[in-house]
C-alpha cells in the first residue's frame, strides 16, 4: 500500500520498530472489550489525546505508523458522530506497522485533560459506547 499520509497511533504500550498494532487485544477505552479494529489518525493532536487518555500506567507513547490494509472512517469521531472526519482518524481490520516514534510532543493542559475525562464520564454514565460494528 502506498500512501505518502503520515499516520499516528498513542497509546501507553511499550512497543518497538518493526511491531505490528492488531486487532484482538484488550481495547485502551471503555469497557476494554476485545478491539475488533486498530485506530490511526493523521494529526498528531488525535494521537496526543490517545497516549493521554490510553489505559495504563505506562509513559504515553505516540507512534508513526503504516497501515498494511484497507482504512475506513472512525465512526466513533465522524459522521456519526460529529460532521466529517475532524481528527482523521480510521480504523482497520489489518495491523499497522510501527515505522517511527514521536520523541517530542507536549501533551494536553491539566485543565484539558480534566475537562476530557468528566466528559468521557459523561458518556459512560449515559451508557454511550465505542461504536464496534
Amino acid at each position: 500500500m502506498t500512501d505518502s499520509q503520515t499516520y499516528f497511533h498513542g497509546t501507553k504500550a511499550d512497543l518497538k520498530l518493526g511491531d505490528l498494532i492488531e486487532p484482538g487485544y484488550v481495547s485502551n477505552y471503555g469497557k476494554r472489550k476485545q478491539s475488533a479494529f486498530v485506530y490511526l489518525t493523521a494529526t498528531l493532536d488525535a494521537a496526543i489525546w490517545g497516549a493521554e487518555l490510553a489505559v495504563g500506567a505506562g509513559q504515553g507513547r505516540i507512534y508513526i505508523v503504516e497501515p498494511t490494509g484497507s482504512m475506513e472512517d472512525d465512526p466513533n469521531l465522524t459522521n456519526k458522530r460529529f460532521p466529517g472526519n475532524p481528527t482523521k482518524s480510521y480504523r482497520s481490520r489489518s495491523p499497522f506497522r510501527i515505522v517511527g516514534e514521536v520523541a517530542q510532543w507536549k501533551g494536553h493542559s491539566p485543565g484539558q485533560l480534566k475537562e476530557m475525562h468528566a466528559h468521557l464520564e459523561n458518556l459512560r454514565q449515559r451508557g454511550v459506547e465505542a461504536i464496534e460494528e
